[in-house]
């Protein structure tokens, strides 16, 4: 009778270890995901908001309608040719009071619907401004002379606005030379204080405290507030993937600070008439 064979050992399975491995590789992922996102989270919302609106930007029919910001009473928007064919009346409707609308970019490019929404905005019953979109290696004064010969000088429009943020340049003394000499040259021809655009970023890194004396409209966004003294700016862009009817797409959303009233005050004079500083 033949005795029974030892038992031989169990083979070790070949992939055990590497499953473990994989397993405690994810984990560790998984935390490291959740600690970055608990980090970065607004900016990762933002980012997914930005994705799906871009995915869904075709069947948007212009009616999407964003809720008012709380807390504050005079809204407004800023547009360029990128919102296409605006309904002003629509817009007006649905509390829109103000709103700036993008002029010149750099020395040679003019909006290709400024003259339409300029009209149609007055038109609506819509406060108007104009802005110009600064290039920082230009000189301010071609750029001046650009805005100047674009936006016509009307009593009863508000200030000019000079958008700054756009962060490729050379110099930045020579950059806020050149910002200096817009400002000057504009506030001249229009009998006007301008008011001064940037985000929250590039203004406590270049501009702050070098044009404190004109009037500031900050983009701060995934923010409760602004992130400077109320007595420091005017008006706030809270977001820029706002909806409102009567534009198809995103658009920037502000507030301004004060009243309605004080809004008006900030508007070009007629030229027998001083200009009202901003406060």
């Amino acid at each position: 009778m033949l005795k029974n064979s030892p038992k031989r050992p169990a083979a070790r399975r070949p992939f055990a270890s590497w499953r473990r491995l994989l397993g405690l590789g994810a984990l560790l992922l998984t935390v490291v995901l959740l600690i970055g996102y608990g980090r970065y989270r607004r900016q990762v919302n933002r980012y997914v908001r930005r994705a799906y609106a871009t995915f869904t930007v075709g069947h948007l029919t212009g009616r999407e309608k964003t809720p008012l910001l709380t807390g504050y009473s005079v809204h407004g928007i800023d547009v360029s040719s990128y919102q296409g064919r605006i309904d002003w009346p629509v817009v007006a409707s649905h509390r829109v009071r103000f709103a700036f609308i993008k002029a010149t970019e750099g020395i040679t490019l003019r909006d290709s619907r400024f003259s339409a929404n300029w009209r149609a905005a007055r038109k609506a019953g819509v406060y108007r401004g104009a802005y110009h979109y600064f290039q920082p290696n230009y000189d301010g004064a071609q750029q001046a002379n650009l805005f100047v010969r674009t936006v016509p000088r009307a009593p009863g429009d508000l200030p000019p606005v000079l958008d700054v943020e756009a962060p490729q340049f050379h110099d930045v003394a020579v950059m806020r030379r050149n910002v200096a000499t817009w400002l000057r040259l504009v506030e001249r021809h229009y009998g006007v204080r301008p008011i001064l655009y940037s985000n929250y970023s590039f203004y406590k890194r270049y501009l702050a405290g070098h044009f404190d004396q004109y009037p500031l409209w900050l983009a701060h966004y995934e923010v409760e507030s602004p992130q400077l003294a109320r007595e420091r700016w005017i008006i706030w862009q809270h977001s820029d993937e706002a909806h409102v009817p009567g534009i198809r797409g995103a658009v920037d959303f502000n507030v301004y600070q004060g009243s309605f009233e004080s809004l008006l005050a900030l508007r070009i004079p007629a030229p027998d008439q001083p200009a009202t500083t901003a406060k």
